[in-house]
């Protein structure tokens, strides 16, 4: 026997164990991996489901159906600004273009901090129904987490509308938007409307992802809205009424969290009233959005979303999130031990 051959051999004795156990761990892993994508393509299944169930209402979608439905809601659009003054002019021309009569809705365009021209472009803006708020003249040298959402909630004080309807600055809507949410109202009567959200992408590769992501995930939220699965929802194109924002407060309890106008608040209107929230299945209806251009200003949003994970009170929704989250790590790991 040559010299060293002992320790040769305890080395690859040593190799094997630890061949053996690696492969029966890769074998588990496999197998919650397995576990995770079939429970994950069976939710996507019952997604799918569920959104080609969401009805599509008859609506008016034009000035000549309006006698016959006598619609009649005021309503009002919240806009929190900041330095929007490159997407504000599109999104106030849609509006003031809505084939809702001007008299039963008000634009309400909070500026909010801007350094920009966005203030002028409001103020110069040639609609009666369209006002300014400026959020620093409100609060002074007041500091808050959330400004989006104190601005939401000033809008809303100085409105007078009997529904709220909330979009961002960089969107942009088809002339019938507002009728159609307001036919939909009156017929069926929610305390919150979900609608859909769609991003309004060129030729980038990065833009393209959005658009299909978005895409996906409207489906879902579309889904989980019709079955009362969880709370989503996409404050770009939400509409709730004045009573039910009152009955839970407004944005109390969350207003320490930075994001979360949408979400958290549909999850706290939903509790007051079950049963309360609609999702309106329209092309009419759709709002385009910007997409981020860049890799970087992707990763920030989705940085941005994520850190209010785990604010949810809805544990339905954070199921989903970790099956979600699961099994990416899964993908992720069973290459590099491989």
């Amino acid at each position: 026997m040559c010299p060293g051959s002992s320790t040769l051999g305890n080395i690859v004795v040593s190799l094997t164990c630890a061949a053996y156990h690696l492969s029966a761990h890769m074998t588990i892993l496999f197998l919650l991996a397995f576990l995770f994508l079939a429970i994950y393509c069976g939710l996507l299944f019952y997604y799918r489901r569920a959104w080609k169930a969401i009805p599509t209402p008859p609506l008016p979608f034009s000035n000549s159906s309006l006698p016959k439905y006598q619609l009649s809601t005021k309503i009002s659009v919240i806009i929190p600004a900041r330095n929007e003054a490159g997407n504000l002019y599109n999104l106030l021309t849609s509006l003031t273009h809505q084939t809702y009569p001007a008299a039963l809705f008000e634009v309400i365009v909070v500026d909010d901090y801007s350094t920009d021209d966005t203030a002028n472009i409001v103020k110069n803006y040639p609609a009666s129904n369209i006002q300014l708020i400026s959020l620093k003249e409100i609060l002074k040298d007041e500091t808050i987490n959330s400004y989006k959402k104190k601005a939401i909630q000033t809008g809303i004080k100085h409105s007078k509308g009997e529904m709220i309807v909330t979009t961002d600055a960089d969107c942009f809507m088809g002339e019938n938007w507002l009728q159609t949410i307001a036919a939909f109202y009156e017929t069926n009567h929610p305390e919150m409307i979900v609608m859909p959200v769609s991003i309004n992408c060129d030729n980038s590769p990065i833009e393209i992802f959005q658009a299909l992501d978005f895409m996906s995930l409207q489906g879902i939220t579309g889904a989980s809205v019709y079955k009362k699965m969880h709370s989503m929802c996409n404050g770009a194109n939400l509409a709730y009424t004045r009573k039910a924002f009152d009955k839970v407060n407004g944005f109390d309890g969350i207003d320490n969290i930075a994001s979360g106008d949408d979400m958290l608040l549909m999850h706290k209107i939903s509790l007051q009233y079950p049963g309360g929230i609609s999702y309106l299945k329209s092309k009419k209806v759709i709002v385009q959005t910007q997409p981020m251009h860049t890799v970087k200003d992707f990763l920030n949003q989705r940085i941005r979303w994520a850190s209010k994970a785990n604010k949810y009170d809805d544990k339905r929704i954070m199921v989903v999130l970790s099956l979600v989250y699961l099994l990416n790590v899964c993908l992720l790991i069973i290459p590099l031990l491989s």
